[in-house]
């Protein structure tokens, strides 16, 4: 059977996913402790605080799968990402419709890839505008359709490796 296809995120997300991991595990005994200590409350079938303890198990055992998931399943390794290339993992700037002043900047990946840098977009390179750009180089200008039908185009300014330090700060075009 043929690998999956890692998915890029941030270093810094890696880092938040693998601490909220790692809280949620150490979190088990206290709430293995909670649904003893109400279990011992008598009557299970009406027992609201044994439900509530049970119910905050299943959602924290559920997020420690989602988490363990995307971290098995993405990669921060950026080998291949060309400066000058818009590619899953770079930090797209572009312009839309030939108008210079309808500018962009956002990062290609998966909503899991956000990172920290709330002025920083993220758009996965499913997306119709992610698919439509993705390989295109600095100076290029692609169609693609978006959700609402209109076709639009967009100008790539620059692309580069993510780079927390750098992510949201435009190079000068060339």
């Amino acid at each position: 059977m043929a690998e999956a296809k890692k998915q890029y995120i941030t270093p810094e997300t890696k880092a938040k996913l693998e601490q909220e991991l790692q809280e949620l595990i150490d979190h088990r005994p206290v709430v293995a402790a909670e649904i003893n200590e109400r279990r011992e409350e008598g009557d299970l079938k009406e027992n609201a605080g044994y439900d509530a303890a049970r119910e905050m198990q299943d959602q924290e055992e559920a997020r420690i799968k989602q988490i363990s998931e995307i971290l098995a399943n993405s990669t921060t390794e950026r080998s291949g990402i060309e400066e000058g290339v818009a590619h899953i993992g770079s930090v797209v700037h572009v312009y839309y419709n030939g108008d210079e002043n309808d500018k962009e900047t956002f990062l290609i990946g998966t909503r899991a890839a956000a990172s920290d840098n709330k002025d920083l977009e993220t758009y996965s390179e499913e997306s119709p505008l992610g698919a439509a750009i993705l390989g295109a180089r600095e100076g290029d200008t692609c169609e693609y359709t978006a959700p609402s039908g209109k076709t639009l185009t967009v100008t790539i300014v620059s692309a580069a490796p993510y780079d927390s330090a750098k992510a949201a700060t435009p190079r000068a075009a060339k």
